[in-house]
């Protein structure tokens, strides 16, 4: 269904409670993100769009916050959900030009818009193994029913996108077989020698502390950003990337993420969820408890 045509018929967004649930909002999404935006921009089409057209290089911590409360608002924003999908279609509308291989592109082509959303999936089911546990037969089918339903959200017609997650394994690798490639997106995400401005958010002593301390914070920092871009990324999609892994690195990533997996739980509500999720979680449980 597309959103813009459906009228009253707006699709909502996932249901609380389900699979999407427990992993978008939870602060190891976080850790996964990388590895999707990655993966997305590694299209010829995704990536030079976003190449001729982000901000992502010049204000790098606005254009990742506004990301995060975008996709925060797919799962967790209720009625403001549909309208967060017409926002970034009206976005995307004016973003053309022409890819890496002299094709012309569109940003709201059904294959790239598609592809961009379609990400999403194969890295929460991925890495979903290593910083939660492995997800049931029914919680990868559940996951995939939930990814549709946030794809008819941001206006992703249903024949655009494989309706079952059986169909969705031979499209995905098909991508990675034809068009997957290292762009030159692809090599800002994960170069650890290219400057990144320190954050501009947050309290201002806070800010001026890391302006300070950012020539030592950074380095760590980037190369860390790069092992869980690379390391959370689904394997046949980081070959068909030419993204190189050894088994010393898989070995540190799972030590890593056995870290991640045992200490994350404990910690309370607000500092294990983000915001958005954090908020639709009490609203469900009053919600829950007031219609008893």
């Amino acid at each position: 269904m597309n959103t813009e045509a459906a009228g009253s018929d707006t699709p909502a967004p996932p249901p609380p409670g389900g699979v999407l649930w427990s992993i978008s909002g939870d602060i190891r999404a976080l850790l996964m993100l990388p590895a999707a935006l990655t993966l997305q921009v590694a299209h010829p089409a995704v990536g030079a769009g976003v190449d001729e057209h982000s901000v992502f290089r010049t204000d790098p911590w606005g254009r990742g916050e506004r990301s995060l409360r975008s996709l925060q608002l797919w799962v967790y924003g209720g009625e403001e959900a549909a309208e967060e999908g017409r926002r970034l279609r009206r976005l995307h509308r004016t973003i053309q030009g022409t890819d890496t291989r002299g094709r012309r592109y569109h940003a709201l082509s059904p294959e790239n818009y598609a592809w961009v959303h379609a990400t999403g999936f194969p890295v929460y089911q991925h890495a979903a193994r290593y910083l939660l546990r492995p997800l049931t037969d029914a919680q990868e089918q559940a996951l995939y029913r939930e990814w549709l339903q946030v794809g008819r959200v941001l206006g992703i017609r249903d024949r655009d996108m494989p309706p079952t997650i059986e169909e969705f394994w031979p499209y995905f690798h098909k991508v990675l077989a034809d068009e997957i490639e290292r762009t030159v997106v692809v090599e800002d995400l994960i170069a650890t020698d290219r400057p990144v401005p320190p954050p501009d958010r947050g309290p201002l002593p806070v800010r001026l502390l890391l302006r300070v301390l950012w020539p030592v914070l950074f380095p760590p920092l980037a190369r860390f950003r790069r092992f869980v871009t690379i390391g959370l990324m689904p394997p046949d999609a980081r070959e068909a990337i030419g993204l190189e892994w050894t088994d010393a690195q898989e070995r540190r990533l799972r030590r890593f993420c056995g870290v991640v997996r045992r200490v994350v739980p404990v910690l309370p509500e607000r500092l294990r969820y983000l915001p958005y999720a954090r908020r639709a979680r009490a609203a469900h449980r009053a919600a829950t408890r007031g219609g008893r």
